[in-house]
């Protein structure tokens, strides 16, 4: 398959994400450029224009924002369940009353979200496109592991059991099987990982908060089942809470469960004051897994916090940095808001689009390979544009290599009017409003989209620039330097007179029919 075929009009399976993006609310633009994933930006070379088809009916994009709120609300479920199935494996009693109505509640809600999968789209890794073919989608997510494991998490076994038995088991099998459910913590996980992306919250406390709940979570898990070998012991008084605690096992819940997490505590924290210790060989050999175990989660907290308080993280710094610079420039020479809100999405959008590490990437390839690599996701768009019509085969393959592809978020000025001419663009994906300045008064001239071009007439005729060119909207464009443009047109002359000649064409039709209307 050439290139041109590889980026021919997308079929109903596979969709680009920019679109999508910008339907995320209903004025149609990107309100925070915080909330997008690097991975949701459309891949270099790939032509969106504004007949891109949407997704088909019912099927979801991954980040809708009502799709993002009720991945958020199963978050705080996953939570809740994070804390009662290690509770309901020691407490058994706690299974079969209090908490069996909000079990089945939460089981219900997730039950909704498997259903609900079925009909999300996802991000192809090797396109960077979203399949929103429902056959596929069901396919990917039936295959995988997440399918089987997530309704094992969900199935209430206790009341299926009952249900079909008419009896109450207070077995530890139902408990050992509500340890399933500790599968929806990779939620939690994936909730956090989004979080310390995005710059509207503070990396170091998302990132302590998540310490924090991996230390919580494993002082309670080890405090439940330090107490559940307490009541599976042969003579209960030959515990290491029953050397305490009278009848500990009829005494209040909550009362085996204080014990248990202060004794968690104070071992996980190597405080160890002797009030509470092992009494058998069960206990014993568990508290030294368990000190086993902590060694290495101190390692891991003490290793993280290290990182965060010395190195944290040096982009996102930068990042923030650059930031608080342009807030302090912008306010000691008192730009206006629209001149900042400028600045911070273009160095917003630097630093998203920077992890597509495409410099990186090419930087260590040889030269003929960034040459072939350029003209598979540029070629086309190159030829499709009108300056280029007619001209021949060398000078489009020594004028590819030397373009640079660029992001420009909204609303963000590209070419002023009256600025020396040192570039002009070609559109790939988004769009811009050709403007210009009279009398002070901003006048809309045209809007422009994928593959039409502006500020060639300033490059070309070496004036300066005759429009002022601003985005619409989340726009990719490859930028063509007027040193390179005039180095290669110079030995080619007959290439020269056939853009000259495309030039005039296309901006004589166009000036007549502005002028006729």
């Amino acid at each position: 398959m050439s290139a041109s075929e590889g980026r021919s009009p997308l079929t109903a399976e596979m969709r680009s994400p920019t679109p999508l993006l910008f339907r995320r609310h209903s004025s149609g633009e990107i309100r925070n450029l915080a909330s997008i994933s690097s991975s949701l930006l459309p891949a270099f070379g790939t032509v969106v224009g504004d007949n891109t088809p949407t997704l088909k009916r019912f099927v979801i994009a991954p980040y809708d924002r009502r799709y993002r709120w009720w991945q958020t609300f199963l978050v705080t479920l996953v939570v809740y369940s994070a804390w009662s199935s290690p509770l309901e494996l020691a407490f058994r009693k706690m299974s079969t009353s209090a908490l069996l109505p909000i079990d089945l509640v939460v089981d219900a809600f997730f039950t909704i979200d498997i259903i609900l999968t079925f009909f999300i789209a996802y991000l192809d890794k090797d396109t960077y496109l979203l399949v929103d073919d429902q056959n596929k989608i069901a396919m990917r997510y039936i295959t995988h592991l997440w399918f089987p494991m997530d309704v094992a998490s969900t199935l209430p076994f206790q009341t299926l059991y009952r249900i079909f038995t008419g009896k109450t088991h207070r077995g530890d099998v139902f408990g050992f099987l509500n340890l399933l459910r500790l599968w929806r913590l990779r939620r939690v996980s994936e909730f956090f990982s989004r979080l310390e992306k995005d710059t509207r919250f503070s990396y170091f406390y998302t990132r302590t908060c998540k310490l924090i709940c991996v230390t919580l979570f494993a002082v309670h898990v080890a405090g439940c089942f330090y107490f559940w070998l307490a009541t599976h012991y042969r003579v209960v008084d030959n515990t290491w809470i029953g050397a305490q605690v009278e009848d500990f096992e009829n005494r209040s819940v909550w009362l085996g469960y204080t014990y248990s997490i202060y004794w968690s505590i104070v071992t996980l924290s190597t405080t160890g004051y002797g009030d509470l210790h092992a009494q058998n060989t069960g206990e014993k050999i568990f508290s030294i897994f368990y000190m086993l175990f902590n060694i290495g989660l101190t390692a891991y907290l003490i290793g993280n916090m290290t990182n965060l308080i010395v190195h944290s993280s040096i982009r996102t710094l930068a990042m923030r940095d650059s930031i608080h610079e342009i807030l302090r420039y912008a306010s000691k020479n008192r730009l206006p808001e629209s001149l900042k809100e400028q600045m911070l999405a273009h160095i917003t959008l630097k630093f998203k689009t920077a992890e597509l590490q495409q410099e990186e990437v090419l930087g260590d390839l040889p030269k003929a390979i960034r040459s072939g690599i350029a003209q598979h996701l540029f070629r086309t768009t190159v030829e499709s544009s009108y300056l280029f019509k007619g001209v021949s085969e060398d000078f489009i393959v020594q004028l590819v290599p030397e373009m640079r592809a660029e992001y420009y978020p909204p609303k963000v000025d590209i070419v002023i009017q009256n600025e020396i001419s040192t570039d002009f663009y070609i559109i790939v994906s988004g769009a811009v409003d050709v403007l210009t300045n009279q009398n002070g008064m901003e006048q809309f001239v045209s809007k422009l989209g994928s593959p039409e071009m502006f500020g060639e007439i300033g490059v070309i005729f070496n004036i300066p620039q005759p429009f002022t060119v601003r985005t619409k909207r989340l726009s990719q464009v490859i930028r063509v330097s007027h040193n390179n443009f005039k180095q290669l047109v110079g030995p080619l002359g007959e290439d020269g007179k056939i853009i000259v000649s495309n030039l005039i064409q296309v901006r004589v039709l166009e000036c007549t029919s502005l002028v006729a209307n």
